[in-house]
């Protein structure tokens, strides 16, 4: 008998359409255990309504969405229990310390004191911020502010990571070190990761890359490939052939994108 894997993420003909504009057109992906997906696009490109659908906020209009196995339209608890979520708009409570930050999204998820408590420690001592644990979450930088968030993200242990657009305003520095900081959770707990960006250099990191243009997918597979198949010697060039983007994608200027 043949045992079929079954994806962290998998998505089948996915379409929403908003009026007259069709913001997703029958989109099918997937994500592996152990594996991180860039989903790189121009801006429109239906980045943001995916993930919108992925997270429950949005519901499409046709086409399936699973978690671990787990349908997001019949089984939604489910689902949603085991993913986490790095948005690209902060969703932290300044005025509460980051530990009281951490608690508040583990009590929504039911996790029992102790054992929170437990896991918040853990993963505050990993990611350096003990000393910083009952400091106001509006005293620190930029990037440690992303690291409590995904901290956050990871507290009930999730099998399936989504960061949308998470480097947004961050310095190179912080960038990479948050980069750094998900591919080393890929490798040693077997997360699956999909990492939305508009920055290539993100995206060149990626075990497989995804390209969404205009709400369709364009293309599924690693730079190299793209690069071969659009006969371009950089990933930037390669992605501004296959979609025709009027901007460059790997600056960085802090707005939405």
């Amino acid at each position: 008998m043949v045992v079929t894997a079954i994806h962290t993420l998998s998505c089948q003909n996915v379409s929403k359409r908003f009026g007259t504009v069709q913001a997703l057109d029958a989109v099918s992906l997937h994500v592996a255990p152990g594996e991180l997906v860039a989903l790189l696009g121009p801006n429109g490109a239906g980045k943001s309504t995916l993930f919108q659908i992925l997270t429950g906020l949005f519901v499409a209009d046709s086409g399936e969405v699973e978690v671990l196995g787990a349908d997001m339209a019949r089984n939604p608890v489910a689902a949603l229990a085991q993913l986490g979520v790095v948005f690209q708009q902060m969703a932290l409570d300044l005025n509460l310390s980051v530990r009281a930050n951490l608690r508040f999204h583990a009590d929504l998820h039911g996790l029992p004191r102790r054992e929170s408590s437990r896991r918040i420690d853990a993963l505050l001592a990993h990611f350096g911020l003990l000393d910083v644990a009952d400091t106001a979450t509006r005293s620190l930088s930029g990037g440690n502010r992303r690291k409590v968030e995904l901290l956050r993200a990871l507290v009930h242990e999730p099998r399936l990571l989504l960061m949308d657009e998470a480097t947004v305003g961050l310095d190179p520095a912080s960038r990479t070190q948050l980069l750094d900081e998900v591919l080393q959770l890929v490798g040693n707990r077997g997360l699956g990761v999909l990492w939305a960006t508009h920055l290539v250099s993100e995206a060149e990191r990626a075990h497989r890359i995804l390209v969404l243009d205009k709400g369709r997918l364009r293309f599924d597979g690693n730079a190299a490939q793209l690069c071969s198949e659009q006969k371009q010697a950089s990933l930037e060039a390669a992605f501004l052939q296959l979609t025709g983007a009027r901007t460059r994608p790997g600056i960085d200027d802090g707005k939405n994108t």
